[in-house]
């Protein structure tokens, strides 16, 4: 687990896949539902983001898809690791995502898990899926990218 950054936030878990996957176009933070022993495992950094995303069902955002490991002291309270976990957002801001995402054709897609004082909360990123050779582009610009670095750091040892 990472420590905590200059806001007070330690990070548990990134989604780097969502990243690889969409472009994000928006990001929002939102609390989230979870029993005592879930907090401990997450504590123990044992979850997983990478095929989670979110849907609005009777008002109420719900997260799909995050595998919480079971904690393993908590023998009889351990909860169903997949089980679907409810998101604590402003109704105003729901509502206003869950238009975007039906009109739009947008996904909701958790992108990292933080502790936030003694709080887990969840970044949300409104997202529109990349297409193949979208994703290509993006891995070759990185690769340049890298290439450059390296000659650059070669070229300042050489003199």
């Amino acid at each position: 687990m990472a420590p905590k950054d200059k806001n007070g936030l330690k990070t548990i878990v990134d989604n780097r896949k969502a990243r690889h996957e969409y472009y994000v176009l928006e990001t929002f933070e939102a609390g989230i539902e979870l029993y005592g022993t879930e907090v401990k495992s997450l504590r123990a950094g044992t979850v997983n983001l990478k095929d989670a995303y979110c849907r609005v069902i009777n008002g109420e955002m719900i997260l799909y898809g995050m595998h919480i490991s079971p904690y393993e002291h908590g023998n009889v309270f351990n909860r169903d690791p997949l089980r679907p976990k409810r998101l604590l957002m402003h109704k105003r801001e729901i509502l206003r995502l869950y238009g975007q995402v039906k009109q739009e054709g947008l996904a909701l897609i958790p992108l990292s898990l933080y502790f936030k004082g003694s709080r887990v909360k969840v970044q949300l990123g409104l997202c529109k899926g990349k297409k193949l050779y979208d994703k290509r582009a993006t891995e070759a610009e990185r690769e340049m990218k890298r290439v450059a670095e390296r000659a650059m750091k070669d070229r300042r040892n050489i003199e």
